[in-house]
């Protein structure tokens, strides 16, 4: 009897990886987080419209660039920035009390931003970028670097000798990138690990929160761009994403015990069950 214990036992110690899918999926939907379904942004009549055969070409492409940006991911809408009901053709926009803005002239843009990004929008107004925007009207506004509807995540790429120099030398960019390399990749390095945490079903929202909190502060200071004042807030940032980075590694030790624990109980269970089968049986 003994013997026939151990042979099973030990079979199922040998099959435990094979069944690490199982696991996994088991450990992602009913241990570490709840039920729930991805967020769903409401498009309204704005992309109904967008997207008929009656809307000019050129603004058939508008839905989609916007479903590809960061706008879309963080369910920003096409009022949110441009006014009108979006629940109401009739009102929706081209009507005095619609609250529809339409396009904003370009030297307007910054303020629409503004209305969400406020402290960029402070700091740039005094940064050369929006120094020249308000003195001749041509200098580099928040499209210019992050796109419209396609509005893409802030990053240190977005510096780069072909959108640079459409307005002065790559030299005055490349010393900017420099000084914001080392906390950009620890920054990079922290969202990767986050990334895989989360689709492996680790609670990791508050973790999430602070990093933006710290990355969105650090990202305010480069919109003065003034390389100065970066370089002297590189080690306060690093210092604060360490301790981000200690609080995420701790979660991830954490999170593989569980892991392994909730294995081993399974495992456990099951060889339990087997044996009370085999000793009912003989």
């Amino acid at each position: 009897m003994r013997r026939w214990v151990f042979i099973v036992l030990l079979v199922l110690v040998m099959a435990t990886p094979l069944h690490a899918d199982f696991r996994d999926l088991f450990q992602r939907q009913f241990i570490d987080k709840p039920w729930g379904g991805a967020p769903i942004v409401r498009e309204g009549v704005c992309v109904d419209c967008h997207t008929s055969k009656i809307m000019n070409p050129d603004y058939l492409k508008i839905p989609q660039e916007w479903k590809m940006s960061i706008h879309y991911k963080n369910k920003v809408s096409c009022h949110d920035c441009h006014g009108g009901d979006p629940n109401d053709a009739a009102v929706s926009c081209g009507t005095p009390h619609s609250g529809f803005i339409g396009t904003p002239k370009y030297r307007e843009v910054p303020e629409l931003c503004g209305r969400c990004h406020v402290g960029i929008l402070k700091n740039y107004l005094t940064s050369g970028h929006g120094k020249a925007l308000k003195t001749t009207g041509k200098g580099p506004n928040c499209v210019t670097c992050h796109g419209a509807h396609n509005t893409q995540k802030a990053s240190i790429d977005i510096i780069n000798d072909v959108r640079c120099t459409k307005c002065h030398s790559y030299e005055r960019a490349r010393i900017m990138k420099q000084a914001l390399f080392s906390t950009e990749k620890k920054i990079s390095e922290l969202d990767s690990i986050m990334t895989s945490m989360r689709k492996s079903g680790a609670l990791v929202e508050d973790l999430e929160k602070r990093l933006f909190r710290t990355t969105a502060e650090f990202r305010t200071i480069f919109h003065t761009v003034d390389v100065n004042l970066v370089k002297a807030k590189t080690d306060e940032y690093l210092n604060k994403l360490g301790l981000i980075e200690k609080d995420l590694l701790s979660l991830v030790n954490e999170y593989k015990f569980r892991r392994n624990f909730s294995a081993f109980l399974l495992v456990l269970f099951t060889a339990l069950g087997i044996i009370t089968y085999i000793r009912q049986k003989f």
